[in-house]
């Protein structure tokens, strides 16, 4: 059995550059061009704090609240699924393509 894990921590596992572009503070404009294999080779707290800082950005942009529990590990699981498959391909637009796969199941924002 898997066990249950928030989005965020799968995250963390993902297939990273921003770290050493990024001395304080997260900014979409430098976020938004990470790889999925430069976010892979970054330390797994500012790789956490990178995807968790896209997923709200992406996922406000949709209208959506990040979820928790079943529903943010499979939008985890699409993550990484994603960037397995397609390691050069932007985080950002992994990770919304996750949200816009499970749009209708998301909670709308408040």
């Amino acid at each position: 059995m898997i066990p249950r894990v928030t989005l965020g921590a799968l995250l963390l596992g993902l297939a990273p550059a921003i770290a050493q572009a990024q001395p304080t503070a997260l900014t979409f404009d430098s976020a938004a061009y990470v790889t999925c294999k430069q976010a892979q080779a970054m330390p797994p707290e500012p790789r956490k704090a990178l995807a968790m800082f896209l997923a709200e950005h992406a996922a406000g942009r949709r209208g959506v609240a990040m979820p928790t529990g079943d529903l943010g590990a499979h939008l985890g699981y699409l993550v990484r699924a994603g960037c397995t498959l397609t390691p050069d391909a932007y985080l950002y637009a992994v990770i919304d393509r996750a949200i816009v796969a499970e749009l209708s199941k998301l909670p709308k924002r408040q």
